[in-house]
Parts: C-alpha cells; structure tokens; sequence
C-alpha cells in the first residue's frame, strides 16, 4: 500500500457573505474552484520505531514571502530532527515554518522539507494539512498532485470534506421563523439540521416539509456549485433512555419498525439519482450510544430504560443499520454522535464510547468505512473554547481538574475534546480521515455575564469559576439554559480534524417543556428542564439552570431565541 497522500489545498475559501452561508471562492467565474496549492506527505523509509519523511509544497496561488504548513497526527509520532524547515512540535500538532533562505515561494513553484521521527503502533498519514489557515482536501495519492483519486473502499466518490467548498442548505421553514422573530432577520439565512424525529417527519408533519421537499429545495438553492443538506436521524427505538423531553415514538423492541418503516425509506428517497449532485451530511442518533457506557448499572447514574436498551441491543443494532444502509448512498455522509466534553471527557468514559461506538460501526453488516466522522456538543451548550484556563493550570497546587466546575474532567472545552475523540477513534481503527463537527449554535455565552480575563487566584475554584466561558450552574445541564447565547457561525476547516462548525441544533427550538404538557408526539416531561428542580447525580444535584415556559421539544421559544441573540458571541451586529 502506498504510504503516499497527497494534500490538494482546494482554494475554496469559505466566507460569511450576507446570507450567513458558506460561500465557494470562484476568482475566474468558470464554476470551477482553483486549487492554489498542492503538499505531497511522502514517508520514504519506515522502521519498527521511527520514520523520515519528505514534504512538498507547490504554490499555485499568489506569491508568498513566507509560509507554514499545519498537521496533527493521529498516533504517537514524534518529530526529532528536520532540514529545509523550521519544525515545532505541541502534542501531535505540528508547525513547519519556512527558513530564512527559503520563505519566498513564487506561483507555480515549489518547495521540499523533510524529517526525522519516532513512532510506536501504526505510523498512519496525517489526515489534514493547512498552509497558512487553508486546508487542504488530501486523496489517497493514486492520482498524483492534482489528479484523479480513488477513495477507499465503500465510500462511492465523497470527498475529504463534504463542507469544503460548498454552501449549506438552509432551512426555509426555520428561517421564516427566525425572520419573523424581532432581529431574527440577521441570523435568518443561517445552514440548521433539518431533524426526522420520527416516521412521520419523512412525509412531513401538520402540512409542513418532508425529506423531498427539503431535497428538492436544496437543488434549488444548490444551483451550480457544491452545497451540503444536514439530516439528524433520531428516531431510535426507546430513544434517549436517560432522559424524558425527547422520547421518541418507538418502543424499546421495536427494532424492526425502525429498521422498515424508518431508515428503508429515508435511504431509498437518499438513493434517488435526482439527488446524485448534494452531499448529505447524516447527524446519527443524538445521546444514544454513549448512554450505554455512562447510563446503565452498576453506574450510579443508571436508569432502567438504559439497562433495557443495553440488554437487549437496539441502540446498537439501529446505529449499525442506518450507518449501512445509509453509508450505501455514494453521496451520503454519516456522522455519530459522541456526546459532548461534559459527558464523555472522564477517564471512564472516554475509550469506552470510542469502543461502544466501532461496536455500532461494525454491527447490521456496517463497516467503519460508513462512518466519515462524528459530532459533538448537538443541540448541547458547552463553550467551545475555554480563554482563560487550561487543564494543565494550577492554583496553590491543586490542579484545575480538582475545581467543582471541573471535576477531574480530561477536557475544559469542546475543541479540545473534539480534536482528542478524533485522535482516539483514529487509534481504535477509524479511518485517518475522520473529521469532527462541532455544534456551536448555543455555546456563545457572550453578553454581560462573559468574563474578559481569568479568574482570581484566591483558590483553584474562584481561578475556574471567574474566568469560565461557560456559566452554567453545572456542565451536566442541558434543557434551554439561561444565560446561552448563539456560538461560532457554520464555516468549514475552522480548526485541524475539524470539519465544520455546525449549526445543526435550530437555535429557537425547545430542548423540552418546563412542565408537563400533553401532545401526540411520544415526548415527555423531564424535570431537568422544570426551572425550580434542585438536580440528580448526573448534575451533581444542582439547580436546573432551565428557562421557564418552555414548550415541549423541537417546538419554537421565541423567550430563548431573544436571549440567544443579546448573548450571541462573536455578537450579532
């Protein structure tokens, strides 16, 4: 197997025009991006500890007088020496700058560095490069710089990315929502999930859209160029088993309803050659397969409905038959849910939803080769970006880990996590290329409450407590939280192993009511999201920190949306 990739940097600049959605750079007019630049990652000699490698870069683009090359490794490599570049090394992120004779690099031409490392396990070529904050789509390097590629086996002719280089489709009945909602009309044309939350959703409910009406807009507002529809498939037999807001409308056992009346259909309207030309991003079953690990007994968070799904094997078994059926789809692009920072970041939970997530991956004859990637945080609140502490800070000696607000966590934000699940998945046999999306549409915590600098040192928790981004009463609550404001707008290749910021949670649509209110629906009350409950184990029994008046889940709180604006961060304009 060739141990070559090669990194074609397609000049598809995204950019928020005024619409809110990504736009593709077309300099020339002719429907086509340019590709300003080529790297090619060969490694040229490989022993059981340690690798050299040689790197080429070709310019196409505009001159530069200087340059760096970005990537993050997926294992243990460790760079020890280099030539023609300047080497730096954080983690498995890696800088190769130009030297002081080598920084000019012309239109059309090229420069070479290479290395030395070490290494222990597999020795895989790293997924994504960036030169000078553009990434680069990378192929499997059958074509050659700039040519034609093959992709891997049972992934049809998908690319790298599928947010790079394409708008994202934008929801007309949310947007007509937001528009009508005092300011709504600057956040109207933002990319959200269109969520199938149950059977009926695919033909559309109450004389609204179904999936081919949504389709059949996307090709409208496709036109030429290359444009993304985001999906969330959420209708799980005994859904959200930890949970009450968002049950779903099947039963525990209900498997082979699931499987028939539910994914069949979404695949063969997905499968349609109408559709050929979009690129379906599928969000996979919210909160459903990390339940298992942290949710069932002996856990002292354990609920029954969670022992039951463990059991008797549905969220598994659903998971890998939509990742199939689904991942048949050559445009299709499945991405699984894995929670988020304030969930899964703890030792004990960390591997263990890797591994519970390749058991889905490899169950109902899927095969990880259905899987392009994963998102974090969906329809969730954790700060993207923690500013003003790190994990690796300490007060008076005791390690940010030991602050309540903390609490032993690996991770104090959704970045850091993301790039790490990415890292671990990699590690447990997960192709190299998986991305990351990241749901940034309620993680803003922008408005008066967001502190401008980090927090007194009197003791570890006023250090957290003061400079936190995230000011919930506790990372474990989750139903409308006061205080959230809108997050990082949807772009593509924001960060290294990151494949979008996303807006796949509909800003303005309830997590769930604040008392119970009956509907047809099959959702029920969870107390989590009732302002005056005092907490459980899994919010270390804290106040609920829910907005009041809420309506039942995925219908619109305008009180919510208005407070998600005012504490929009970057702030509305």
């Amino acid at each position: 197997m060739s141990r070559t990739r090669t990194a074609l940097l397609a000049a598809l600049a995204l950019t928020a025009g005024a619409s809110g959605t990504a736009l593709a750079a077309d300099p020339g007019g002719t429907g086509t991006a340019a590709v300003p630049c080529t790297v090619d990652y060969k490694v040229q000699n490989q022993w059981s500890t340690g690798f050299t490698a040689a790197v080429t870069v070709t310019n196409n683009g505009a001159a530069k007088s200087a340059w760096s090359l970005k990537w993050t490794y997926g294992g243990d490599q460790k760079i020890t020496s280099g030539w023609n570049a300047k080497l730096s090394q954080s983690g498995t992120a890696v800088t190769a700058a130009n030297e002081t004779y080598n920084g000019t690099l012309a239109t059309g031409s090229s420069v070479s560095f290479g290395f030395q490392a070490t290494y222990s396990g597999s020795n895989a070529v790293p997924g994504t490069f960036t030169l000078d904050g553009v990434t680069c789509n990378v192929d499997d390097g059958s074509g050659g710089p700039g040519g034609p590629t093959d992709p891997p086996p049972g992934t049809g002719n998908r690319v790298d990315n599928p947010y790079a280089g394409a708008k994202v489709y934008v929801n007309p009945e949310w947007s007509r929502k937001a528009a009508a909602e005092p300011g709504g009309s600057r956040i109207a044309n933002q990319p959200t999930g269109v969520w199938l939350d149950r059977i009926a959703a695919i033909n559309g409910v109450n004389g609204g859209m179904g999936l081919r009406a949504h389709l059949d807009e996307a090709l409208r507002q496709k036109g030429s160029g290359e444009l993304v529809v985001q999906l969330v498939i959420y209708n799980l037999p005994g859904r959200d088993c930890a949970a009450l807001a968002s049950n779903g409308e099947l039963k525990a056992d209900e498997i082979d309803k699931y499987k028939t009346q539910y994914i069949d259909p979404i695949k063969a309207i997905l499968a349609d050659p109408k559709y050929a030309s979009l690129r379906i991003v599928n969000t996979i079953e919210i909160d459903s397969l990390p339940n298992l690990v942290t949710n069932v007994t002996p856990r002292p968070t354990a609920t029954a409905n969670c022992d039951t799904m463990k059991a008797n094997g549905n969220y598994v078994k659903g998971v890998g038959y939509a990742l199939n059926k689904l991942g048949d789809v050559p445009n299709v692009y499945n991405y699984v849910d894995a929670g988020h920072h304030g969930w899964i970041g703890w030792d004990d939970n960390f591997s263990a939803s890797v591994q519970t997530i390749k058991q889905a991956a490899t169950a109902e004859g899927a095969t990880v080769n259905d899987v392009q990637g994963f998102i974090t945080n969906t329809a969730n609140y954790s700060a993207l970006k923690e500013q003003y502490f790190t994990i690796n800070d300490s007060v008076g000696g005791k390690s940010v880990r030991e602050s309540k607000w903390v609490d032993w966590n690996r991770y104090v934000d959704e970045l850091s996590f993301a790039q790490a699940f990415r890292g671990e998945a990699v590690k447990q046999g997960f192709a190299s290329g998986v991305g990351m999306l990241i749901d940034t549409s309620r993680n803003g915590w922008g408005g008066s409450a967001r502190p401008t600098g980090p927090g007194a040192t009197t003791t570890v928790d006023t250090y957290v407590n003061g400079g936190r981004i995230d000011r919930r009463i506790n990372v474990g609550n989750w139903c409308n939280q006061s205080g959230a404001g809108l997050g990082e707008r949807p772009r593509a290749n924001p960060e290294p192993g990151i494949d979008a910021y996303v807006w796949m949670k509909p800003p303005g649509e309830s997590d769930g009511s604040s008392k119970f209110i009956d509907n047809d629906e099959g959702k029920g009350f969870d107390r989590m999201c009732d302002p005056t409950y005092t907490g459980n184990p899994r919010n270390g029994n804290n106040l609920s920190g829910a907005l009041p008046d809420a309506p039942i889940s995925g219908h619109w709180f305008s009180a919510q949306f208005q407070e998600l604006m005012r504490n929009a961060y970057p702030p509305l304009s």
